[in-house]
């Protein structure tokens, strides 16, 4: 551990025991469980990584009709799925996420929803690992007190340790660190979030799901992911590698659908099977350009960049599916990329019985 990090886990102490006191994270309740199971759902709208780019999620939200010009919600009963990632790596992440809960509750009052799921850097965020966190982003949490706040804290370190600690700690990261524990309201926001949603018999997550995780259903990988971010939070932050929300092959932080070679395709379909799903849409693995889908149209790729900072020539996309149709769409233009038909075998198309579905989406 270096002395950089030794410092920033000083300051965590200092700023994490008034915020836990009265509510140790062992001792909050776990988030209530939302609902992941949708069928019949007429329209959906699905969105990658934001990353702090929030004019540009604006823009893609208008291109396909889910927003308009005053950034309200018009999708009617569409579902839209932004899968994660919105914090990190650009300056105006708290503005995109608070966006998005507001348009949460303007979706419901017209029959549509909004499906905010979990990113790696979500839970890197609650965990107190800030190595993408861009000037932008603790200025968003300063106040006109901020000065005093940082003084203050930085007042009950070593006395040897508050220059360099004050140095190295930029006004609103203390703001900040307090708004994302289990008390708060930003915390506890962040908690209640499915890591994983099923529509149609399509699942979205952000990072993919594993050979390792394929046997549980969503309600298990979300309660599993609630519950060490919330009761479990201390346990899970000690090991963060021994928890589904933060190990390799788990569904925040897994790149095997993106990363695999086509001869991964049988265990693409065993995976399939053990969901109950005819195709998978994914986040996290980004790569410049077009939507990308792979194993015979059975995974979708839809990160493409939208924070210009990190990606200069990313850009903002979103993927609209209605039925067997699936559209890419960009804030210059549309493209069909699927458009068939998906046959069931031995069960119902979006069912969870016995039945699996085959061959993807044409």
């Amino acid at each position: 551990m270096t002395p950089t990090s030794r410092r920033l886990l000083a300051l965590l102490a200092l700023v994490l025991v008034p915020a836990f006191a009265g509510l140790r994270a062992s001792q909050a309740p776990a988030a209530l469980a939302a609902a992941c199971e949708f069928d019949n759902i007429e329209r959906i709208v699905a969105v990658g990584d934001v990353h702090g780019a929030y004019d540009r999620l604006l823009a893609i939200l208008r291109a396909a009709a889910v927003i308009d010009s005053r950034n309200r919600w018009i999708g009617g009963r569409t579902h839209l799925v932004q899968t994660g990632d919105v914090l990190d790596r650009g300056p105006d992440s708290r503005q995109a996420l608070e966006f998005l809960r507001r348009l949460a509750r303007d979706a419901e009052r017209q029959g549509g929803r909004v499906h905010a799921l979990i990113g790696n850097h979500e839970v890197m965020r609650l965990l107190g690992d800030f190595r993408y966190v861009v000037p932008g982003e603790y200025a968003a949490f300063t106040d006109a007190n901020s000065e005093a706040t940082r003084r203050a804290v930085i007042g009950r370190s070593p006395a040897d340790q508050r220059a360099r600690l004050e140095a190295e700690t930029p006004l609103g990261m203390i703001e900040m660190i307090r708004a994302v524990g289990p008390g708060q309201d930003l915390g506890k926001y962040l908690r209640t979030l499915n890591a994983v949603v099923r529509i149609n018999g399509i699942v979205f997550l952000h990072g993919g799901i594993s050979p390792a995780v394929a046997p549980m259903t969503c309600t298990e990988i979300n309660d599993t992911v609630r519950r060490e971010l919330g009761p479990d939070f201390e346990k899970t932050r000690a090991n963060p590698g021994e928890s589904l929300a933060a190990r390799e092959d788990g569904p925040l932080w897994y790149r095997g659908l993106a990363s695999e070679p086509e001869t991964f395709a049988p265990e693409v379909k065993k995976i399939l099977a053990a969901q109950h799903a005819r195709a998978i849409v994914v986040g996290h693995s980004a790569a410049p350009g077009p939507i990308r889908n792979r194993f015979d149209k059975t995974v979708f790729l839809i990160d493409t960049g939208m924070q210009p900072a990190y990606f200069p020539n990313g850009r903002p996309s979103a993927l609209e599916i209605r039925g067997n149709v699936l559209t890419a769409i960009y804030t210059d233009g549309r493209q069909v990329i699927a458009d068939g038909n998906v046959a069931a075998l031995n069960g119902p198309p979006y069912g969870r019985g016995p039945g699996v579905l085959s061959g993807g989406i044409r």
